[in-house]
């Protein structure tokens, strides 16, 4: 705990000293792939991403650990009837997770992706955001610091997922929170939501906005009041990694709303991640193009788990590769231009 005994002091602090990028492993990055026996630029943006990853790790670019933190957690506004599912499906995905059941599982054995899942208190949900607050300050903080530990052991490329019965509920409520508009900008179907268990949703969002609204001009406030565990957990692995100059995926719509959290306190907090995809949720384009990010892939997925982080992973893993293993025109014999 930070000296003055606030518990989000020690992230504020994090937030106002995060380090940059290494320019003199651009540089190197970006005169390499000059000497490459291709046309400058014709690998679009594989190029980009290789300079990314040089920029981020300071050195080379490389993939050689990748890993998927996959964070799972409960929510209070489930009682609103938010969700076709009852909240025990979080428990049951996680049970999947582990016995390699679910589509992340079969996505990571494609691209050789390392996995871990962190169950967060599944048995104790967050409060119901349309009634109170998600979450008090000491909790959200202890699981933003939770969430940092998903870069313990080692990792050179981080792919951010989640899971939670709820939780694009508590997605839609952070956005609309960050950006206005009107709740149903925000709204989409999650896991199926239609009809009436629609309505309840884009309902549920106004109360919460409405309710701790006087409250909301402090992005770390905003994610404790309108988040959950497992966006809380996020944001602490995406900030831990930015530290470890860690370079992030960030997955889909409730991912991207940890992600947004920070950026909101510091709009270079993201220079680090990369989106994996958009996914069929109707607000995350929107919130994509406010972060000021371009995604990898667009495969119409909702799914969640990390699935598009993921598979972004894979176009990751052959930039660094295409950077680092294609011979040099003089490595080659091959007459450059002149």
């Amino acid at each position: 705990m930070s000296a003055s005994g606030m518990p989000f002091d020690d992230f504020r602090e994090l937030l106002r000293n995060l380090p940059g990028p290494d320019t003199a492993a651009l540089a190197e990055a970006r005169a390499r792939d000059s000497e490459l026996t291709k046309p400058s630029g014709s690998l679009g943006r594989l190029e980009e991403i290789a300079y990314w990853l040089a920029a981020w790790t300071g050195k080379s670019p490389q993939v050689t650990r990748p890993l998927v933190a996959i964070f799972a957690g409960n929510h209070g506004v489930t009682a609103q009837g938010v969700s076709p599912f009852p909240a025990s499906v979080t428990a049951q995905m996680v049970e999947n997770f582990a016995a390699g059941g679910a589509a992340i599982n079969q996505i990571c054995v494609a691209n050789d992706l390392g996995l871990k899942i962190f169950d967060l208190a599944l048995e104790v949900p967050t409060g119901d955001i349309s009634v109170e607050a998600a979450m008090d300050e000491r909790t959200c903080a202890a699981t933003m610091a939770f969430g940092m530990e998903a870069v313990a052991g080692g990792t050179d490329l981080l792919c951010i997922g989640e899971m939670g019965i709820g939780n694009t509920t508590i997605a839609a409520a952070i956005f609309h929170g960050l950006y206005g508009g009107a709740a149903a900008d925000w709204v989409g179907p999650g896991t199926g939501a239609e009809g009436e268990v629609l309505r309840r949703k884009v309902a549920a969002v106004e109360a919460a906005v409405a309710l701790h609204k006087p409250h909301l001009g402090d992005p770390l406030e905003l994610l404790r009041r309108l988040g959950g565990r497992e966006l809380a957990a996020m944001a602490g692995a995406i900030l831990a990694a930015r530290m470890e100059r860690i370079p992030v995926i960030i997955d889909g719509y409730v991912a991207t709303a940890a992600a947004a959290v920070l950026h909101a306190a510091d709009s270079s907090a993201l220079d680090h991640c990369l989106i994996g995809h958009v996914s069929a949720e109707p607000g995350h384009m929107t919130a994509i193009e406010k972060l000021g990010k371009t995604p990898l892939l667009a495969l119409g997925m909702r799914l969640g788990e990390g699935t598009g982080a993921a598979l972004a992973a894979g176009i990751v893993k052959s930039a660094a590769l295409c950077h680092s293993g294609m011979a040099t025109f003089a490595q080659a014999g091959v007459t450059g231009k002149d």
